[in-house]
């Protein structure tokens, strides 16, 4: 299958592929480890859509920035979740380098062709 992306459906795709790296990230935590089948195959779903994702990004987009950007979004995104669905903590400098990763992603976007 052949499929053509401009540049900015190559970045909706990035960030798509990013949301399911969160997706999968989160349900490997929920299968507890790899003992509950429903959280498992979520897992194994979510994470080769979201390669499958950040490859074909990778036709349109550079192999760095997309990367660093689908790790940044799948980064944040789970941390945000830790904190927010998990208690996980939320002090000071967690929240600052959130925040420089988040800023990081930004940049690569505006800087890149």
């Amino acid at each position: 299958m052949n499929i053509t992306l401009t540049n900015s459906i190559a970045w909706l795709v990035l960030l798509g592929a990013g949301l399911l790296e969160v997706v999968w990230s989160i349900s490997m935590k929920a299968s507890e480890g790899y003992t509950r089948l429903p959280y498992t195959s979520l897992t194994i779903v979510a994470a080769g859509l979201s390669f499958w994702l950040l490859g074909l990004s990778l036709k349109v987009l550079p192999v760095g920035t997309a990367y660093a950007v689908w790790t940044g979004i799948g980064a944040v995104g789970t941390v945000l979740v830790g904190i927010f669905f998990f208690k996980e903590p939320a002090d000071f400098w967690r929240v600052f380098f959130i925040f420089t990763l988040i800023a990081s992603i930004i940049g690569l976007k505006v800087v890149s062709h």
